[in-house]
């Protein structure tokens, strides 16, 4: 079997000082997956969500005998970056499954590992399983994984868009099929009297069965351009409700893994990660260029974005990205003090006046990106003339992004709607997170205004 981790650099483990000084500086905080050495061989491979945060809780934390047995004897650590939580769990299951790491299978609880199978029957079932047994047939298995929870993340994100039965034919719909994840639900089906109708639902949950199976084998970009086809020809045909759903269901699995890389690419380029991340900033100034703005350099942006409920308690956010990367100790929350907090203009304009006294401090960025569309970024326009610093915003209608063309010494915002790519993917990345960051402030200031009333 060729060493698909031999050539991953790896840091050196002395628990204590080789770790403070090392690997804090080099550990990212995003998804990923990491591998802990001996002699230059796997013995031990987890998957994070920060790895920065999860690797770290092995030093700093008191450990059961197994886990800190594992680092004693660890002598390095390497780790592989990707896009998200789902992809992080199949390539831990993938490289496990490889390499079958000696602490791996020790922290088993069960002397068999544990698996998805897909069964094959009239109406396949995804389950989860210790080992194939005789006599049963299956269409897939998939594993092994460290865990059960980790086995429930993966099935819990896929049967939100692709919905299954996990359990055998019976009488009446099972109580997944009333909130939507057994569905169509094969208890219903077979109750159908209509045979053409009947054939049909087959045909729809037998498709989310296949694209279930296509996920787990890594090939998310497979499944994307298949939705993505049948949407279109639902559209053609104008059967919008249809493409409505098929819609929506690209959408949720873009939010779980975006962008979509096959697991075998991170393990042939373990740089990968850091590669999108100049592709992505590349393609963004590439697109900036065609309009005339003029960037010097891409290295660091801000997002800001305002949020409020009917008015009450506005507030707005700041995230800050350097490298493509999540830069959190740049990231600001303002509570807005104006008095017309619906005014989201209003709002934007007390925000950007405030972010301006801080220049000297807190530094100037190469980028600044608006949540919303041409009004949100006139404001910004108007307050940072002078500024020499380019401010675009990202309309949530069809992902456009709202750029300023100068002509003759007047501006026109012009919309440019972004195709599938890496410069997409970064600047969706970081509106989302200014997203999360403005809600969670605002939710905490509701909690805190419902508590003293």
């Amino acid at each position: 079997m060729k060493d698909l981790l031999k050539d991953l650099p790896k840091i050196s483990i002395h628990r204590g000082r080789s770790y403070n000084t090392d690997l804090k500086k080099t550990l990212p905080e995003t998804a990923g997956v990491y591998v802990f050495f001996k002699d230059n061989y796997p013995i031990y491979i987890g998957k994070a969500i920060n790895l920065k945060r999860r690797v770290s809780s092995y030093f700093d934390l008191d450990l059961e005998i197994k886990t800190e047995k594992m680092i004693g004897d660890a002598e390095a650590l390497s780790y592989i970056q990707v896009e998200s939580e789902l992809e992080a769990l199949l390539l831990e299951a993938k490289l496990i499954r490889s390499y079958m790491p000696k602490y791996n299978i020790a922290a088993k609880d069960d002397k068999h590992p544990l698996y998805i199978r897909i069964t094959k029957e009239k109406y396949p079932r995804v389950i989860t399983a210790r080992k194939i047994a005789e006599g049963e047939k299956n269409i897939a298995f998939f594993g092994p994984f460290p865990s059960s929870k980790n086995i429930r993340s993966v099935l819990k994100m896929l049967r939100r868009i692709f919905p299954y039965s996990d359990h055998k034919l019976g009488p009446r719909g099972c109580l997944y099929s009333h909130i939507g994840l057994c569905s169509p639900c094969p208890n219903v089906i077979e109750g159908l009297k209509d045979e053409s109708e009947k054939s049909a639902q087959r045909k729809r949950y037998l498709k989310n069965i296949r694209h279930i199976k296509t996920v787990l084998n890594g090939e998310v970009g497979k499944v994307r351009t298949n939705l993505e086809e049948e949407m279109n020809r639902s559209s053609g045909s104008q059967d919008f409700e249809a493409a409505a759903a098929l819609r929506d269901q690209i959408q949720k699995l873009e939010y779980i893994t975006r962008p979509q890389m096959p697991m075998e690419f991170y393990i042939q380029n373990p740089n990968l990660y850091e590669d999108e991340r100049l592709k992505e900033a590349h393609q963004l100034s590439s697109v900036l260029s065609k309009f005339n703005v003029k960037v010097d350099k891409i290295e660091r942006i801000e997002c800001f974005d305002v949020a409020h409920l009917a008015g009450t308690s506005p507030t707005a956010s700041m995230v800050t990205f350097v490298n493509g990367e999540p830069e959190k100790n740049y990231y600001r929350h303002f509570k807005i003090r104006q008095l017309e907090s619906q005014n989201d203009y209003a709002s934007m304009k007390e925000v950007i006046d405030r972010r301006k006294n801080h220049f000297a401090d807190w530094g100037k960025p190469d980028l600044i990106i608006v949540d919303g569309g041409k009004g949100q970024v006139s404001v910004f326009l108007r307050e940072l003339a002078g500024e020499k610093i380019p401010v675009v915003g990202l309309a949530k209608r069809f992902e456009t992004l709202v750029i300023p063309v100068y002509t003759d010494g007047t501006i026109a915002l012009k919309e440019y709607r972004f195709p599938r790519g890496a410069a997409l993917n970064l600047v969706q990345r970081i509106r989302d997170e200014a997203h999360r960051f403005a809600r969670t402030y605002h939710h905490k200031l509701i909690s805190k205004s419902l508590t003293q009333n």
